[in-house]
């Protein structure tokens, strides 16, 4: 899936946030030093989806993985996927539950 967009900043999140009213989302929160996160980041990268995909680096860019967890009303973990309509969480899992299997069978009825 090379087609997804990293968020690096805050206001980069809020304007996604605010797509998320019109269109269902993606959102990927990947620690680059974990092993389980690399594992996750590797199944999210298998899914081919026309879904609107985001990747978040919670490392490097702490303060928008913060702002997800406090705008969704969810603890944060890592690795971590969301699938985000209407701006509410429709859908989530974090660590081994993230599969390409999992976000293709999510994402088909949307």
């Amino acid at each position: 899936m090379g087609n997804y967009k990293e968020i690096t900043t805050v206001n980069q999140w809020q304007n996604i946030f605010d797509e998320s009213k019109d269109k269902a989302i993606l959102v990927f929160k990947h620690s680059t030093t974990c092993p389980v996160s690399a594992h996750a980041y590797g199944e999210f990268t298998a899914f081919n989806n026309s879904i609107e995909s985001y990747l978040v680096k919670v490392i490097e860019n702490r303060a928008v993985s913060n702002e997800i967890s406090k705008d969704l009303g969810i603890q944060h973990e890592s690795p971590q996927a969301f699938v985000i309509a209407n701006s509410d969480i429709v859908w989530n899992a974090s660590h081994w539950k993230i599969t390409k299997k999992e976000l293709d069978k999510v994402t088909a009825s949307l």
